[in-house]
């Protein structure tokens, strides 16, 4: 099997165990955790360009477990994480981490969020080297091995 055929299936699986966590998914920590996570994917290489920022927005959007949000709030946090990274990408990744950090005490949160970049990282088909390295700064943000997520 093909590398990238097993990472779509691996990202199939995370999706999967989101949705099946879906109703323990509702908080304020959470839903700000994962959109800062979104922004540091987005970010990865150091710069977000329109389309990328485009595409990741989409996939916020489709996400079923990002639905126990209003899309608007979602979009205006994204946006804003987006900014900081934007201006000044490593003060800002400082900033990001620390929101993705803010769930660490809740396991069941603190995994879904690393799942989320995962999961956000290789929708293009590339879960690229950058991407897997911002996801796992963000393992380490939240106290959880990388090797947990083959990182």
């Amino acid at each position: 099997m093909a590398l990238w055929d097993r990472f779509k299936d691996s990202a199939q699986t995370m999706q999967s165990q989101l949705n099946a966590k879906k109703n323990d998914l509702k908080s304020g920590g959470f839903r700000d955790a994962s959109m800062a996570m979104c922004a540091l994917v987005a970010a990865a290489d150091g710069s977000i360009d329109p389309s990328e920022r485009q595409r990741v927005a989409s996939l916020i959007a489709g996400n079923d477990v990002l639905r126990n949000f209003p899309a608007d709030d979602l979009q205006t946090r994204f946006n804003d994480y987006c900014q900081k990274l934007s201006a000044d990408f490593d003060f800002g990744k400082v900033g990001v981490l620390q929101t993705i950090g803010k769930v660490s005490k809740k396991p069941t949160e603190a995994r879904a969020v690393i799942q989320i970049g995962i999961v956000i990282g290789g929708a293009d088909g590339d879960f690229d080297k950058a991407e897997q390295g911002i996801v796992r700064e963000a393992c380490f943000a939240l106290g959880i091995a990388p090797a947990e997520f083959d990182l």
